[in-house]
């Protein structure tokens, strides 16, 4: 096995599946000659040419109404939006067409589209540069959405994404692009879709995360191990479909749940598990469902963003009430 980075597991992932299939190719914004912004795409062209890994305009519908295109003449495009802020205007697309198709034509044409983009923030970015929108895909039925929180689920996710018939929203925590580097196996390999992952075993309070929060929460956890509070930490690992087994399991056997995200609290992803929780386990709950969630503004720009973001100061005091209650 080789050591390796997120950037550097999801530009293997890439690497593997060109070289598998003709028919997969990627393309965006500055993917081709420089490799992406963050450099997630680095070599690729050079490798298998121009015709599969292309720079495009700046024009985020154009890019991924093209990408629909290529699905229905049977191709499988890897496309990336430069930063999730940017994906707006391809919304339409999206919503309109690459999450349809299927449905529309009665099965006959498959969208199998992945869109790559990195999201989040925390990185002393500019507007439209730490967007964490999952939930708004996450709503739109005929979609996937799928966020990894280390090398290794980075490209076991990927793959599976790559080879889904149906699109898949991909959305890469930047923060952690680089922060993490473990031992990634060089073959091919794959991590289902919808299956969250259990990190650390508990009794006392669940805590679902994802993305770049499973770090966040991980720090948090010596102070609360130190208070005699048993933490299950929870990995979610996919937005939708999510792994309502998971959660229904664990919280039953804690009775309390903490869900952590980025995203803004209102209609989140954090009330979704908290219903879920409330649907499954209700009779098992020995306190509220609890979210950590952004605020309901936009995210601020570098100097009040600390004000912002998840703190493990934060997830801890949290932890410390529900585990009190």
């Amino acid at each position: 096995m080789k050591v390796m980075n997120m950037v550097q597991a999801i530009n293997d992932a890439l690497k593997l599946k060109l070289k598998d299939d003709p028919n997969v190719l990627t393309f965006g914004e500055d993917v081709g000659v420089e490799g992406g912004v963050f450099r997630v795409t680095q070599g690729l062209q050079k490798e298998f040419g121009e015709r599969r890994v292309f720079d495009t305009p700046l024009a985020e519908s154009g890019i991924v109404g093209a990408a629909v295109g290529m699905c229905v003449a049977g191709l499988r495009p890897i496309v990336e939006i430069q930063f999730s802020g940017f994906v707006y205007p391809a919304f339409n697309q999206i919503v309109s067409h690459v999450s349809r198709m299927r449905n529309r034509t009665r099965g006959k044409y498959n969208i199998p589209m992945v869109i790559r983009m990195p999201y989040g923030g925390n990185i002393r970015a500019l507007e439209h540069h730490s967007e964490s929108m999952e939930a708004l895909f996450g709503h739109v039925p005929g979609l996937k959405v799928v966020i990894p929180s280390t090398p290794y689920d980075a490209k076991g996710l990927l793959i599976s994404a790559i080879e889904s018939n149906d699109p898949v929203i991909y959305m890469e925590p930047k923060r952690i692009y680089r922060a993490i580097k473990q031992e990634v196996p060089e073959e091919k390999f794959s991590i289902p879709i919808g299956k969250g992952k259990i990190l650390q075993e508990g009794n006392d309070v669940t805590v679902v995360t994802y993305g770049a929060m499973v770090r966040e929460v991980q720090r948090a956890l010596p102070a609360a191990k130190k208070d005699g509070i048993g933490v299950e930490l929870i990995d979610l690992r996919s937005i939708y479909p999510i792994d309502k087994d998971i959660i229904r399991e664990s919280v039953r056997k804690t009775g309390r749940l903490l869900v952590v995200t980025e995203d803004h609290a209102t209609y989140g992803v954090g009330a979704e598990l908290m219903a879920i929780a409330n649907e499954e386990a209700f009779l098992n709950l020995e306190a509220p469902p609890t979210r950590l969630s952004g605020f309901d503004v936009i995210p601020p720009l570098p100097k009040g963003e600390h004000l912002y973001f998840q703190r493990p100061e934060r997830i801890y005091y949290e932890l410390q009430k529900i585990a009190r209650y």
